[in-house]
């Protein structure tokens, strides 16, 4: 069962706040990183490289929580819970669109020579918070 986003949700992640993803680990303990967040449609995108731990455990269990708390008002968050599907098809275009959101650079350009970009997409499953 999906869940849909809020239209507040939807500018929320439009945005430029940060977002904590939160995946499980091989021994089931929680490993949460800060990422960078698209939309499409009530889908959110975000962007890893093959090989490193959130990939790894996204590979093995793709149930996630994905936190937004925006600088602008502490009081207010979106939590968002579902599970992702990867893909490595557009990885590199993901990555450079949320670079120029975010840093204002048209080229990502902190990867190294082998790293493989996936697109990690969350399809809402649950949608909570206080916005």
């Amino acid at each position: 069962m999906s869940a849909q986003l809020s239209d507040r949700a939807k500018a929320l992640i439009d945005g430029k706040s940060f977002a904590v993803i939160t995946t499980i680990q091989p021994d089931g303990s929680p490993q949460s990183s800060v990422v960078w967040v698209k939309r499409d449609g009530d889908d959110i995108l975000f962007s890893t490289v093959e090989g490193r731990r959130k990939h790894l455990n996204l590979v093995k269990d793709p149930r996630v929580s994905l936190l937004i708390n925006p600088p602008e008002n502490p009081y207010e968050y979106l939590e968002v819970r579902g599970s992702v599907a990867l893909t490595t098809e557009g990885g590199r275009e993901l990555i450079d669109e949320l670079g120029l959101k975010y840093r204002g650079e048209e080229k990502y350009g902190y990867d190294g020579p082998d790293d493989v970009r996936v697109v990690v997409r969350l399809s809402p499953r649950k949608v909570v918070g206080s916005i």
